[in-house]
């Protein structure tokens, strides 16, 4: 009996640990072309170009040799930036504030020309559709600039961050994503992450696995506007009812060793 009791633990302890190749970034794995160390790796070509939706924000900025051409366009502005600089508060978004949101119908609405359809269109086609809208107004030039109000994508799942996530660049890696999001948890499968991403014409979910060092030629390196990022937690999470693997260990030992006593106090056994 002691025998046993001196061995469950170890047993239990070598079944718990989770192995480096389950947890390391960028692998050469078995299955996938191996990477050396400074090779060049060229991106993936990928034809996609985000389309604007319904509830999308993009920044629409105007530009002319007349500054008072452009001063209707930027009505809302001076209000904002006030409230900005008295501290919006935690989780203030100034390009939530400060830009052009398209409603469900995929309209976006600009002080002096109305109603404008970009909505199924990617970032180009709005700008120059916009811009085809000004020319037809205004007789002087004014120059448009149109873009997608940083990337938004959302994390769910063994993320030590969930939610919403921004970042503010017109480009961002799946690396970029995990950092802003305060990285995977140590339970996480990581070489299991579903990104689900929006197309023109619907959703699909693929499979990403980032210990595979061939991630950084896949189409899929990039992230897009609006991707949902879920990472599934590790069997080993079933043990107990802790948020971790430390907090599941100590909640192990501590039964181990009620077990042992109340043996202890029946058999008589030291």
């Amino acid at each position: 009996m002691k025998r046993l009791l001196f061995y469950l633990p170890i047993l239990f302890l070598a079944a718990s640990c989770i192995s480096n190749k389950r947890i390391t970034y960028l692998q050469n794995l078995s299955d996938s072309t191996a990477i050396g160390l400074e090779e060049f790796i060229p991106f993936a070509e990928v034809e996609y170009k985000y389309i604007l939706q319904p509830f999308d924000i993009v920044q629409i900025d105007f530009a002319s040799s007349d500054p008072e051409l452009v001063e209707g366009f930027t009505f809302q502005r001076p209000s904002q930036q006030g409230m900005m600089a008295g501290g919006g508060g935690q989780g203030s978004d100034p390009l939530y504030m400060n830009g052009y949101s398209i409603d469900e119908m995929g309209m976006v609405e600009i002080p002096r020309i109305g109603k404008v359809k970009i909505g199924g269109l990617n970032e180009e086609q709005a700008k120059d559709l916009v811009q085809e809208k000004i020319n037809a107004y205004f007789k002087d030039d004014v120059y448009v600039r149109l873009r997608i109000a940083g990337i938004r994508y959302t994390t769910l799942g063994e993320f030590n961050r969930v939610g919403v996530q921004i970042i503010y660049k017109n480009r961002a890696t799946i690396f970029d994503a995990l950092a802003n999001s305060g990285e995977t948890s140590l339970l996480g499968k990581k070489n299991k992450m579903f990104l689900i991403r929006q197309y023109g014409e619907g959703t699909k979910i693929h499979q990403i696995n980032l210990n595979d060092r061939a991630l950084l030629a896949s189409p899929f390196y990039f992230i897009q506007p609006n991707d949902i990022l879920y990472i599934e937690p590790m069997k080993i999470r079933q043990i107990g009812t802790a948020d971790n693997l430390t907090s599941s260990l100590a909640l192990f030992a501590g039964i181990l060793a009620s077990v042992l006593l109340i043996i202890n106090l029946v058999t008589g056994e030291i």
